[in-house]
């Protein structure tokens, strides 16, 4: 079992990454693989609705000059996700939110299934709002949503002050075991045979017409 880290932080090791490794280090004392993926701090691309990923197939976004259909391929070999997101405005960064956005409309299936977890690192306010942003990618793409103790969220201005987060990286901890316990269910029931649900793709309804 391998789960896919998702840093949307341009500061490689800084908040965001600090509550990461929280998860990666309760991942790794419970036998699960993980892997970091690093946005970074280049520009992404955001997705422009136009239809090509859908039109080309193959599952990747018709604009490759980015890490978008990195990302994709790295998601199919994951069976689990942690995106994590600084807050600047009370909202999740602009660079996770492109990424997710062209990565879910074009490789959607690498994602739907597989358990995800969202959390969030700020200096005070805006993380609930920024959690319920990350996790609707997941609950539109058929994602069981792990959950912890608490909301996902870590707060301080630098990595040293998020360590002295003691319930925040608590959360942390509590949602990387849950995401764990999430993942071995789901393998024992491909184990016994049970696949999950084939989604219904007939109708749309449009308001205006």
């Amino acid at each position: 079992m391998k789960v896919l880290l998702v840093n949307g932080s341009a500061h490689g090791k800084g908040c965001t990454y600090t509550a990461l490794m929280e998860v990666a280090h309760t991942l790794e004392e419970n036998g699960v693989e993980w892997e970091l993926f690093q946005l970074g701090n280049a520009p992404v691309r955001d997705c422009i609705g136009c239809g090509g990923c859908a039109r080309k197939g193959g599952g990747h976004c018709v604009f490759d000059d980015d890490l978008v259909n990195r990302l994709i391929d790295a998601a199919r070999e994951a069976d689990g996700f942690v995106f994590g997101t600084p807050v600047y405005y009370a909202h999740p960064c602009g660079r996770l939110l492109s990424a997710m956005d062209r990565a879910f409309y074009a490789g959607g299936s690498a994602f739907a299934g597989k358990p995800g977890f969202a959390v969030a690192s700020a200096r005070r306010a805006g993380t609930t709002a920024s959690l319920d942003v990350v996790l609707k990618h997941l609950t539109i793409n058929q994602m069981p949503v792990v959950s912890s103790t608490y909301w996902p969220m870590v707060h301080g201005n630098s990595p040293e002050e998020v360590l002295q987060d003691q319930e925040g990286l608590q959360t942390m901890r509590n949602g990387a075991r849950n995401l764990v316990w999430m993942l071995r269910c789901i393998q024992a029931a491909k184990d016994a045979g049970l696949q999950p649900p084939e989604a219904e793709r007939t109708c749309r309804t449009n308001f205006i017409r």
